[in-house]
């Protein structure tokens, strides 16, 4: 008789600062300019969101990526630009609805020189949506990020044409989650962390299942939990924020799972942070992404 799942599984490990210390991110000091630590291109943002991608972007840089690019709708690239001096902004081609309709030519060729690409931040779960994350995934030969708008069940069936051109990273939370596998989300928070295991296996993903307690699971079965955090992370934008600093991560050189794991970590330190600082409840997403410099350093 074959022993049960559970004990032939490695356990999950809690993820604490002496957990991470002793696996450090790569050392930024030896570095001779910004190219060395990695360019992030994030792709998301609509006319009604166009936000979403800016507070991805900031933490894309909080978390040390050198570079920014970011593709967004057509008509929200101009204020974005001027919102975010510190990235190169293009205007993607818009549905009528004010949504990305397809990635462009300027945004591909970004893709193929990113080393780390975000997608859905900002953007709706539409067919438009499935084109502009089909085109990333073709394109990028680097880590892939995709959240929010870019869950969508057609996606996941295309990730294992992108076997040896980089990792992929999902970061949903249930609900978008059993959206992915057509269950009840009750299903999803009452068996999370052999979901997260059994799903970044046969997807071949990095999957970050996100709630009070998020999971991060490895295709390899390695496995990681966090109970750090605020419930004031519950607002609005704070998603964005927590797929931009993995994606920062990731194009500094963590490995995908590293990315995540670090990622997941430092976004709760920072609510934590927030919290006995300014309250609870009632700090702002954009608030969340100031706080992770200093934490990479204190952990």
């Amino acid at each position: 008789m074959s022993p049960p799942r559970e004990a032939r599984e490695p356990a999950a490990r809690r993820l604490t600062a002496p957990l991470l210390r002793a696996w450090p991110l790569p050392d930024p000091s030896g570095g001779e300019s910004k190219e060395d630590r990695g360019r992030v291109l994030a792709i998301g943002g609509s006319v009604q969101i166009p936000g979403a991608v800016l507070l991805a972007g900031l933490a894309a840089l909080r978390a040390g990526a050198g570079k920014l690019q970011v593709g967004t709708v057509a008509e929200a690239a101009l204020p974005l630009a001027i919102a975010m001096p510190e990235a190169k902004v293009m205007g993607l081609p818009g549905t009528r609805n004010g949504a990305i309709r397809d990635l462009g030519r300027e945004a591909t060729a970004a893709a193929g020189a990113a080393g780390a690409v975000l997608v859905g931040p900002g953007m709706d779960c539409t067919a438009a949506t499935r084109r502009v994350v089909d085109a990333a995934l073709a394109a990028a030969s680097c880590p892939v990020v995709l959240d929010a708008g870019a869950l969508q069940p057609a996606v996941v069936r295309a990730l294992r044409r992108r076997a040896g051109k980089g990792a992929s990273i999902l970061t949903p939370h249930a609900g978008e989650m059993a959206g992915l596998l057509g269950i009840d989300e009750r299903t999803i928070v009452a068996d999370a962390q052999a979901i997260a295991r059994d799903h970044a296996r046969a997807w071949g993903v990095v999957l970050v299942l996100k709630g009070p307690t998020t999971t991060i699971a490895a295709p390899d079965g390695r496995m990681w939990i966090n109970t750090a955090g605020s419930v004031g992370l519950g607002t609005s934008g704070s998603g964005d924020v927590l797929a931009g600093i993995i994606a920062g991560l990731a194009a500094r050189g963590a490995t995908p799972e590293q990315a995540a794991a670090w990622g997941v970590h430092l976004h709760a330190r920072a609510g934590a942070r927030l919290s006995r600082r300014l309250g609870l409840v009632g700090f702002l997403a954009r608030e969340i992404g100031d706080e992770i410099p200093a934490l990479m350093q204190r952990l």
